[in-house]
């Protein structure tokens, strides 16, 4: 299918990750879901094709592609695995504070190691501060030209792989989320620390865990920005980041639709016509692809906001939203379409509907979305 508002430029790339989803992901989605085993392979293969690190700029080794372009590839990895597409995407999700607030300096160092095959990891959530990053009890204590830190972070994705995080404490607990700052950690410093993974319901391949900061000393020079303007630079990462999370439930999406119109077309009923040739089942397929194009187009206006430089925040959180809310729904329909075939742990759709509830959660819950969008409808 040609999409006529992609640039031949976009529809390359695009072409592109498809091709990469057909031979890399798909042949084992489903034995590295089974396994929970992380694929460390496949951050070597996003390197040999050009896509690691797709926002790092070209003058730091990346390939600087337009959050649009960014989110044709999230969409074409989510399509073969969440899983996957979460991990690739983490790389995005480290490195936009440093587009954010990164010095030159900054820059040159990390984009050179996350643009050489390093994996990054964004280390917010605490026990006790998901939503609520004012209720962050991670610090940072200044000593000279060094910061030491000390705290726990939990649900932290691929932090058991990564070479550099960035990690929010507070450098004045008595500010609330007016004290908390931003840092670079990497993770063979003393005191960091990879807790266990986590046992998820779904998007297994990818690495969750709880990380542990003892005494961790960095240089003053890695942290990101001034102190205090950590909630300004997550705010600023997470408005970045929720679209592209919407292409990874465009992606579920659109595969739990293929996979019931493929059943559709070949499952037979009692009197020997497809399940298909049944009106009921054609308005459930027609519902299913509506939620699909229209998920699609929210998430590639708010990034196309983005890439033109004009305010996109609530329509990154709208994106967000109806994108991951439709792929739950499509990923359930498909489930139910396809009845005990479906339920079973040998169908693609019944990992599509794990998968599914995730990208309701992270990256800001979708009630937290609607907190936004209905902040500005209100206040505007």
């Amino acid at each position: 299918m040609i999409d006529i508002s992609l640039t031949p430029e976009q529809q390359k790339i695009q072409k592109l990750a498809w091709d990469f989803t057909k031979e890399h992901i798909i042949p084992v989605a489903a034995e590295y879901d089974r396994t929970g085993q992380f694929p460390e392979f496949i951050l070597e293969e996003a390197k040999k094709a050009g896509l690691n690190c797709m926002a790092a700029p070209k003058e730091y080794g990346g390939p600087e592609f337009t959050s649009v372009t960014q989110s044709l590839v999230v969409e074409a990895w989510a399509y073969g695995c969440a899983g996957f597409a979460t991990i690739l995407g983490g790389n995005g999700l480290s490195s936009y504070p440093l587009l954010i607030a990164g010095t030159q300096e900054q820059k040159k160092l990390y984009y050179g190691r996350l643009v050489a095959g390093g994996m990054g990891a964004f280390a917010l959530t605490e026990p006790a501060a998901g939503s609520d990053a004012g209720g962050c009890t991670t610090v940072a204590r200044r000593e000279g030209d060094e910061y030491v830190l000390n705290g726990t972070k939990c649900f932290c994705t691929t932090g058991g792989y990564a070479s550099i995080m960035v990690v929010f404490a507070s450098t004045d607990l008595s500010k609330g989320v007016k004290g908390l700052s931003a840092f670079i950690v990497e993770s063979e410093r003393p005191g960091v620390v990879a807790g266990a993974a986590e046992h998820k319901m779904g998007i297994r391949s990818s690495n969750t865990i709880e990380l542990l900061l003892k005494n961790v000393r960095i240089p003053a020079g890695n942290l990101l920005g001034k102190e205090g303007e950590g909630m300004k630079i997550a705010m600023k990462t997470l408005d970045m980041a929720r679209p592209i999370v919407g292409a990874i439930g465009v992606g579920v999406a659109q595969r739990a639709l293929d996979e019931a119109v493929k059943y559709a077309k070949e499952q037979l009923d009692g009197s020997g016509k497809p399940l298909a040739a049944h009106q009921s089942v054609q308005f459930k397929l027609a519902d299913m692809q509506i939620r699909v194009e229209a998920a699609r187009q929210v998430v590639r206006r708010a990034l196309s906001l983005k890439d033109a430089g004009l305010p996109y925040s609530k329509e990154s959180a709208i994106a967000k939203t109806l994108a991951s809310d439709s792929a739950m729904v499509v990923a359930a329909e498909a489930v139910e379409l396809m009845g005990s075939y479906g339920y079973s742990k040998d169908s693609i759709v019944e990992k599509l509907m794990r998968d599914a509830k995730v990208i309701q959660i992270y990256e800001g819950t979708n009630q937290v979305q609607r907190i936004v969008i209905a902040g500005q409808l209100l206040h505007s």
